[in-house]
């Protein structure tokens, strides 16, 4: 992660994230994500869009079909803490490939809850009301392949397969 980047919005930081992953469908809670990923369905009119609630967005989980991102802004620090957690738990584990979440600084949020959900800590920015972080997760990268996890690793390779205790 940089330094805090004081002249770019998170509606800037989505549109770099939506030019880069170029999804064919999206998913997205909260006004700013609305605002970016429908400028961004204009351009591609073929790309599928859901919106969810802010005030209930638990409520239109899981999705009908796995979408390629999620956008999530303005909703984390408005929820109960649990009701977070639930939304970025289905979005993660049902619903999405990848997802970025724009939080502002709140007590109920600290780094490590992002972290326990497999989420990066990616930028943050400086904006006219403080400070916001950027979050991703992505399925792909989130859990790379552990070169011990295998039997040439483990006590006894030569009794892979032929022992059962």
């Amino acid at each position: 992660m940089t330094d805090p980047e004081p002249n770019v919005s998170s509606a800037g930081l989505l549109a770099r994230i939506l030019d880069t992953t170029q999804p064919g469908s999206l998913l997205c809670c909260g006004a700013t994500a609305t605002e970016v990923a429908g400028l961004w369905c204009k351009q591609k009119p073929d790309t599928c869009l859901q919106t969810l609630d802010t005030a209930d967005p638990n409520a239109g989980l899981p999705p009908d079909t796995v979408k390629d991102l999620a956008l999530v802004t303005d909703t984390l620090e408005h929820l109960p803490h649990g009701e977070g957690v639930l939304l970025l738990g289905q979005l993660r584990n049902y619903g999405t490939r990848q997802i970025a979440v724009v939080v502002g600084k709140t007590p109920d949020w600290a780094f490590t809850d992002f972290l326990a959900l497999g989420f990066r800590r990616h930028a943050e920015i400086e904006t006219e009301n403080g400070a916001l972080t950027l979050y991703t997760y992505n399925l792909d990268t989130y859990n790379h392949k552990r070169a011990w996890n295998n039997p040439d690793n483990w006590a006894n390779p030569e009794m892979w397969g032929k022992a059962w205790w």
